[in-house]
């Protein structure tokens, strides 16, 4: 009986670790960062209807709320696990005809209420916790003006 034991040990045994090798693999989260969109922004005509923008005489910053978690960077202390950039988009979303035409746009956002303008091409590192983030677009007409009519831009908040 003794034989017939050791037989179904072994036996058991490479079972047993012909499944550990058949179980799916477990990963673990190591962060993240979630981005809350808020506000809108309004963009405004400059007197001379060559600039669409955010910061022009009664526009508005749209609003973020980025929330970074990174268990690797708490454990290790690190500062900069998580960058956040807002890049200016190629075009508008949407424009009257003509309206899109020798537009050049650029993007700035501002974070954790600092009044310093960071361009939005580049990423800002920031630590683990909450931050407010404005963000401003700008549209610059290089010849002609701004046909009359509606205008959409729309500005991406990444969080990389």
């Amino acid at each position: 009986m003794a034989r017939k034991r050791r037989r179904t040990s072994r036996a058991l045994l490479a079972a047993a670790a012909l499944a550990g090798f058949c179980l799916p693999a477990q990963a673990a989260i190591i962060g993240t960062c979630t981005i809350m969109v808020g506000a809108s922004g309004t963009m405004k005509a400059n007197p001379a209807i060559s600039i669409l923008g955010s910061k022009q005489a009664g526009g508005s910053s749209a609003s973020a709320t980025i929330v970074a978690n990174s268990l690797l960077c708490s454990v290790l202390n690190l500062l900069d696990c998580y960058s956040v950039s807002a890049p200016a988009p190629a075009a508008f979303s949407s424009a009257p005809s003509g309206g899109g035409t020798n537009v050049t746009f650029t993007s700035v956002f501002r974070l954790d209420g600092s009044g310093v303008d960071i361009n939005g091409s580049v990423p800002q590192r920031v630590i683990n916790g909450t931050h407010p983030m404005q963000v401003d677009l700008t549209a610059t007409k290089s010849s002609g003006l701004f046909p009359a009519g509606n205008y959409q831009g729309t500005v991406t908040v990444r969080c990389e």
